[in-house]
């Protein structure tokens, strides 16, 4: 039997008696990172990085949190837990269980470009590894973020001339808070949706060190709406919420981005193909580390990224979950947000 075996609620350890981030309601709850498609509402108790406690009381409400640091051991049953760096979010972690000398890493989602607030990807040794693959085609290759960054930072400066607003679609949690920085050096005030800024507020009062946004409200001077730099989720695409900053273009930052056409369908004037995942590179790069015997790929192009690894002489098995695009995940939760 394996140590972790793929149920209809999720990745379950039986000799733990726990899952890992399940999709149905259970006792026992490990969570990779703060994400809806990972982090579901339902289970009696969570345990997390300390990091994503925060975003899982915004989101989830009330309920038995449990946290540990990156590298520290938790031991439930017998069994070693332990979270490393998965440089997704903040917050996010792989999960190492161990027991018997059989070691699996679960990765949720991961980048290895350190984007300088989710933390470095660690590299983990081990003999089974379950890994996404959201961008495992060659097509997808990411361009440096400070390249990526300096293209933002141009396309706001070239609107403030032309006397209209920039605003950027992004997830509210990760990408919203990556974008700061690289704001910062082109505004002095960073204008957010509602869904945005109760993450970056649940974040801060936690004690992360976040750059100042203002929440965009009827009392927002109406001065600041003109020619401002607003960071909004995909979920506010089309709304009346938007008019108020006309005359405005409309940049998104996804990954998807990278292939032609995805902005013009997009019905968008800029596209910046900033990811939180791995590209294809980075996912090659990420499974060979680890060494692992076994690669289970997951929420992605699972078949073609596989076939792949098996052809390269990596043993790679496929698997059904019911993780997904982070856009998708998070747009009903984006609205949940907004008026919690």
């Amino acid at each position: 039997m394996s140590l972790i075996e793929f149920t209809d609620r999720g990745l379950y350890c039986r000799r733990g008696d726990f899952y890992i981030d399940p999709w149905r309601p259970v006792d026992k709850a490990i969570l990779t990172h703060g994400h809806s498609d990972h982090a579901r509402w339902g289970s009696k108790a969570y345990l997390c990085q300390t990091d994503t406690k925060p975003i899982l009381e915004v989101r989830l409400g009330p309920g038995i949190y449990q946290t540990a640091g990156y590298g520290e051991h938790t031991f439930i049953n017998g069994v070693q837990v332990s979270f490393h760096p998965a440089g997704h979010i903040i917050g996010s972690a792989q999960v190492r269980v161990e027991y018997g000398g059989e070691v699996w890493v679960v990765s949720g989602d991961y980048k290895v470009e350190n984007d300088g607030l989710s933390g470095q990807f660690e590299s983990v040794k081990c003999h089974s590894f379950v890994s996404e693959c959201t961008f495992g085609l060659p097509v997808y290759q990411w361009k440096p973020q400070a390249q990526i960054f300096a293209d933002i930072q141009h396309w706001v400066l070239k609107n403030k001339a032309a006397g209209k607003s920039s605003i950027l679609f992004a997830y509210s949690l990760g990408k919203a808070q990556r974008l700061l920085p690289c704001l910062t050096e082109v505004t002095d005030r960073i204008l957010v949706h509602g869904a945005v800024y109760n993450v970056h507020m649940a974040l801060a009062n936690a004690g992360i060190a976040l750059p100042e946004v203002h929440r965009v409200t009827p009392d927002t001077p109406k001065e600041w709406l003109k020619g401002a730099v607003v960071i909004a989720p995909s979920s506010a695409e089309g709304t009346p919420w938007m008019k108020r900053f006309s005359p405005y273009v409309v940049g998104v930052c996804s990954g998807w981005m990278n292939i032609r056409g995805a902005m013009r369908r997009r019905n968008a004037d800029a596209g910046f193909p900033l990811s939180d995942h791995a590209d294809w590179p980075g996912l090659l790069s990420a499974i060979k580390s680890t060494e692992a015997e076994c690669v289970y790929v997951t929420h992605g192009f699972t078949a073609a990224f596989g076939r792949y690894l098996n052809e390269i002489g990596i043993h790679s098995k496929e698997v059904k979950t019911e993780y997904g695009d982070d856009e998708a995940a998070e747009k009903s939760t984006e609205l949940a947000d907004t008026i919690a």
